[in-house]
């Protein structure tokens, strides 16, 4: 099993102080209290070898984005009787204790992934870190508006969707359709990471102060002012579900369809996949474990020199899960010759009994993250992938529009 081990940085910044804190973590509000790595960065990571990749595979441009990267399915799924955490147990021997049948990926037809079931594949790219750097993953926004649920593995770690300073081994994703079944392939990218180093997030006050300065929310067209937004005490956002003034409001999952062709971008009606949700005071009332799409109340802005990412806001009851899809990078809705923004699209799924939710709910939080530079090219500009620019109430690239 490949485990956690110190290399060269290939990038000529300097590390933290790991003195600077018991914790090791610098003073918040500093530049050495960390950053995320662009786009650029991203590149020499991948010439140095720290992000490595089959020989006959790759890394193609479209992977890298302005502040994460889109990472590759490798050839083969094992379908396995549980998810699970890896342990000092190598995840190819939980695999073998777990497995029961293995799917080609790599056929012309690539293979169908059932909907309710766990599946493991391992990633086509491998890590091999500089010790003073750690990786995030989540799911992209494809994957996470089919509902398709995954999370990363990194060998030895016990926690999903990280991988910790100076990992060097393989990355494995757990999927699980769980409202369509879905046609996957060797190469499709369901999910990216985004390299960081120290703690990047910005502090309450310091988010308050930029807001001051770049307006981040708009009402329409019109930015909030900084005492109309709500900060939380962890540097983020407050924002609001949108279901006022859309008709539909959203989109709930239907039942028992069709195959969804992951990579065939409009492939498919989504009146063969998808029910409309009308809300007409405001309100509607989410079944039971189904699965929706909503937007944002608010239009968001993301700066160059910031991303951000989605988390949950924690409402004390267990009812709602939102949103797999929670990297935004630099220049989500962002224009420089208008101030608009763009809504964030909200995945939503209720358990356990009907949950009403209403126009301008809390749903969720949004972080914001120092960025090391400012990318090449912001999110939107003439890259493949970034097909939710200047979105609405958008369902995957798999659907027609």
């Amino acid at each position: 099993m490949d485990t956690p081990r110190p290399s060269a940085s290939p990038l000529d910044r300097p590390a933290p102080d790991p003195a600077a804190t018991p914790s090791g973590a610098a003073p918040a509000g500093s530049r050495s209290a960390g950053e995320i790595l662009v786009d650029s960065e991203l590149r020499r990571l991948v010439e140095a070898g720290s992000i490595r990749h089959h020989p006959d595979l790759p890394i193609r441009p479209q992977q890298i984005q302005p502040a994460s990267m889109d990472l590759r399915l490798g050839r083969t799924a094992v379908r396995v009787r549980a998810g699970f955490l890896p342990t000092t147990v190598p995840i190819e021997e939980r695999i073998q204790e777990l497995g029961t049948s293995t799917l080609d990926l790599d056929g012309p037809e690539g293979a169908v992934l059932e909907r309710g079931l766990v599946y493991l594949v391992q990633l086509e790219e491998r890590l091999d870190l500089p010790a003073d750097l750690a990786v995030r993953f989540n799911p992209r926004s494809s994957a996470g508006r089919c509902d398709v649920f995954t999370r990363v593995l990194s060998a030895g770690h016990p926690r999903f969707d990280e991988a910790p300073m100076g990992y060097s081994g393989p990355l494995w994703l757990e999927i699980s359709p769980l409202s369509f079944p879905v046609r996957l392939r060797r190469g499709d990218r369901l999910c990216q990471l985004r390299v960081h180093r120290g703690s990047p997030g910005l502090s309450t006050d310091e988010l308050r102060a930029r807001y001051q300065e770049t307006p981040l929310v708009f009402d329409g067209d019109r930015p909030l002012g900084v005492d109309e937004v709500r900060f939380d005490s962890d540097g983020g956002l407050e924002l609001n579900l949108g279901l006022a003034g859309r008709d539909p409001a959203g989109w709930r999952a239907s039942l028992h369809t069709e195959v969804v062709e992951f990579s065939a971008e409009g492939a498919h009606d989504p009146a063969h996949f998808w029910d409309p949700v009308h809300a007409p005071n405001g309100r509607c009332i989410l079944a039971p474990e189904s699965f929706y799409i909503f937007a944002s109340r608010e239009r968001l802005r993301i700066p160059p020199d910031l991303a951000a990412e989605m988390l949950p806001v924690d409402i004390g009851i267990g009812e709602l899960r939102n949103n797999y899809a929670g990297f935004f990078d630099n220049g989500f809705g962002w224009r420089e010759d208008k101030l608009c923004g763009t809504p964030a699209v909200l995945e939503v799924r209720a358990h356990d009994v009907p949950f009403l939710v209403e126009d301008g709910q809390v749903f969720f939080r949004l972080k914001f993250f120092r960025a090391s530079a400012r990318p090449e090219r912001l999110y939107g500009q003439e890259r493949e992938g970034q097909s939710y620019q200047g979105q609405d109430l958008t369902l995957a690239r798999a659907f027609r529009r």
